[in-house]
């Protein structure tokens, strides 16, 4: 596929432009023609062919190499046909470059359709594929990186990681032939000696043990503990390989068995970041050679790998690594040889570290669901605490992390400090088995007296409920009372409501319920339900009592239930936008009548006594009656006399009667006292949960059949009260002014 005029070269690569800055012509062999057909062979996204791709890629590194090698001081070329700075393509790169060039993302809809009218599908993952020269480019540079003349098989997979985004490609792995890499830019002298020293470090890694003699003689000065580019000794590379004999002989011949990989890149240019600070010993549990382990430490390896006593630790050690690995005999054996599982890795910066970033054996084992690790590695803890305090006994001292600790000199302070430690490490192990889902660990940990962070709590709860671990919710459910109030974040709204809230739509188990509602009631507090307040509306226009339904001077007669009511426009004009859309559009100069239907007449008689009263004071609402008074005060749009009524209702309300309250108040949108008998459910759940209609409340929704005057309204209930309970816990527990909480 050649471009569309998409895609050009960028300045430093186009050879054309390049061909007339320098005033080279046809004494390079090219034309101009031939210059734009390599300039469209770097912007192909695709080849058909191996071939193809091999005859694109020969002729671009045939070009792009002597201007891509430069002086540093004046940018002029340097040695441009030389052959010993030649990078060339092994045969598997050219391979796997022509996978990932022959990707069918590009293929075209209709193969008769031309390249210039071809459109790209949007959903595919890439929308237009990297260029060749961009392959080139990449490539060769991870080349260069490792000093070596020839872009192979992993160079490309390598630029895959950058230019495919979401393409799973493993970073580079350390390979015993990764010694050999050839350096550019050296004397002859310096040249011979990496030669030579490449020539060594082949002898030993050809597995012989009776070469050792005359490999060594050939590192170079420091002899058996030279170091290659990658800053790694023979017996590093012994010891990546398992060669139990090779790593022996190099023992005997002298190798420093505490040796570490540099850390700087100064004479070092090409140490992996990941194998910074290593030693033997932590390449041979790395790759899980046991026997070689077990002669590394017969013959005195640091059990730490490069930790030192009292430093501060950046890398993994031994015990970390097959901790993280789940080698549970190479666990037992670091820690009979004395590996601490309290170590743990701090950040490269050594500026800062999270709280739960320091990642102890302890940690990376329930991080990666090793629990037959996590029990050695806790009963070896066990086993060397001596007198230590126990977790039992700190958290009933309530000693927690970041507390003022004991003095050195002081009976306990170090057995105490010890303790805090291991509190932190295995809450920080809690952590970590939560986070990744393995619960049997998490209890594990709790059942040693680890106190539950509500994080933890509501991980652990996801995981069980998703693998339907019953008897597991109840038991975490049962354990959320342990959880401090003061502990309550904003995660208990975004993500333990509707957890839990979920968890109670469909487990439809008693025994959960009934535990639900007691954490339902908890988190809703013991502060009493907001209070309805009175709507202080002055009315704009009234009369006397004495005209009330009094036929004298009547202009408007209401017929309700048959019987007539007599009032007067000059008051309901202004009492409500419903009575004057009744009275609107009516002749003014006669007596109207207007027919009231779906009230009763004694109701009536209270709305208009409100209304010519000019308040609540005087009226004597009946306990039957203040439901049909609210559904009228509801219809007539009198705002203050509803209130009321919800004042009423909220005084009143008792468990027998709350939940058809609650649907009249529902059906008649009265959202103030909709939400006050919500927070009585939540606050008296426990109770509620046993009664037959709550549940039924809760559970079932209502039939279209229905009698009920709010059919349908079962189904947001809980929905509702999950809200209602968010609201109550970030005005009491997340609120930073508490006493405000009325």
């Amino acid at each position: 596929m050649w471009s569309t005029g998409v895609l050009s070269l960028p300045e430093s690569l186009n050879l054309h432009r390049d061909q007339q800055r320098s005033g080279r012509g046809s004494e390079s062999g090219y034309t101009q023609g031939e210059l734009r057909t390599l300039e469209q062979s770097l912007l192909a996204t695709r080849v058909g062919s191996i071939a193809e791709l091999s005859d694109l890629v020969s002729r671009a590194m045939h070009h792009l190499q002597p201007l891509h090698i430069k002086n540093s001081s004046n940018g002029t070329p340097v040695h441009q046909k030389s052959s010993t700075m030649t990078v060339h393509w092994e045969p598997e790169a050219l391979y796997t470059l022509c996978y990932f060039m022959h990707c069918p993302q590009m293929e075209w809809e209709n193969p008769n359709v031309e390249p210039s009218k071809v459109t790209l599908h949007t959903e595919r993952p890439f929308i237009v594929l990297p260029p060749l020269m961009e392959w080139i480019r990449v490539a060769v540079a991870h080349t260069e990186h490792r000093r070596s003349f020839s872009v192979d098989s992993d160079d490309v997979r390598q630029a895959a990681r950058l230019l495919l985004p979401g393409v799973d490609c493993e970073p580079r792995q350390v390979k015993a032939e990764d010694c050999f890499c050839a350096t550019r830019k050296l004397d002859a002298a310096s040249t011979e000696a990496k030669f030579l020293q490449d020539l060594g470090f082949r002898m030993l890694n050809c597995g012989r043990t009776d070469l050792v003699k005359q490999a060594v003689n050939l590192l170079g000065p420091d002899g058996i503990n030279s170091m290659s580019e990658q800053g790694m000794t023979p017996l590093m590379y012994a010891c990546v390989r398992g060669d139990e004999a090779m790593v022996q002989m190099l023992l005997d011949a002298g190798a420093d068995i505490n040796s570490e990989v540099p850390s700087t890149v100064n004479k070092h240019p090409s140490v992996y970041p990941e194998t910074r600070q290593g030693t033997p010993l932590t390449f041979a549990v790395l790759h899980g050679h046991v026997p070689v382990v077990q002669l590394l430490l017969d013959n005195g390896a640091n059990v730490e790998g490069a930790l030192q006593d009292g430093a501060e630790n950046y890398t993994e050690t031994p015990l970390q690594l097959a901790a993280a690995a789940g080698n549970f005999e190479l666990v037992s054996l670091l820690l009979d040889r004395g590996a601490d599982p309290m170590v743990g890795t701090l950040c490269r910066n050594g500026i800062s570290s999270s709280p739960l970033g320091d990642m102890t054996s302890f940690s990376l084992a329930a991080a990666h669901g090793h629990r037959n690790v996590f029990r050695r590695l806790l009963s070896q803890s066990e086993k060397d605490k001596g007198d230590v305090m126990s977790l039992e006994e700190i958290l009933a001292e309530g000693s927690e992390p970041g507390e003022k600790r004991l003095a050195p000199h002081t009976n306990g302070g170090g057995t105490l400090r010890t303790g805090k430690a291991k509190l932190r490490a295995l809450r920080e192990a809690m952590y970590h088995s939560a986070e990744h889902g393995h619960v049997d660990i998490t209890i594990d940990i709790r059942s040693l007296g680890v106190p539950w962070t509500l994080h933890t709590w509501l991980e652990t709860l996801r995981t069980c409920f998703m693998q339907h671990r019953r008897p597991l919710i109840q038991g975490l459910l049962k354990d959320f009372s342990c959880i401090k109030e003061d502990e309550y974040t904003e995660e208990i709204i975004t993500h333990g409501l509707p957890l839990m809230f979920q968890i109670l739509r469909t487990s439809k188990n008693e025994v959960i319920s009934q535990q639900l509602s007691v954490i339902f009631t908890q988190c809703y507090g013991p502060f009493p339900i907001p209070k309805l307040t009175e709507i202080k509306k002055k009315q704009t226009s009234r009369l006397d009592p004495h005209f009330l339904n009094n036929k004298e001077m009547s202009d408007v007669t209401f017929l309700v239930e048959g019987k007539p009511f007599y009032a007067h426009k000059v008051l309901l004009f202004t009492a409500s936008p419903r009575f004057k859309s009744l009275l609107q559009n009516r002749p003014a100069a006669e007596n109207t009548c207007i027919e009231i239907s779906h009230v009763k007449y004694s109701i009536f008689h209270l709305i208009m006594q409100y209304l010519y009263c000019g308040g609540t004071e005087t009226l004597h609402i009946r306990n039957t009656e203040v439901m049909e008074l609210l559904s009228a005060a509801k219809f007539f749009q009198l705002e203050a006399l509803q209130r009321h009524c919800e004042i009423i209702c909220s005084k009143n309300i008792t468990t027998e009667t709350c939940v058809d309250l609650y649907k009249h108040a529902k059906f008649l949108g009265a959202l103030e006292l909709t939400a006050f008998i919500e927070g009585y459910f939540l606050k008296n759940m426990v109770l509620l949960i046993e009664l037959e209609n709550f549940k039924q409340l809760l559970f079932e929704p209502c039939p279209p059949e229905s009698p009920s005057p709010c059919p349908g309204v079962c189904t947001d209930i809980l929905h509702d009260l999950e809200k209602t309970l968010a609201t109550r816990i970030h005005s009491i527990h997340l609120s930073t002014s508490k006493g405000s909480v009325v």
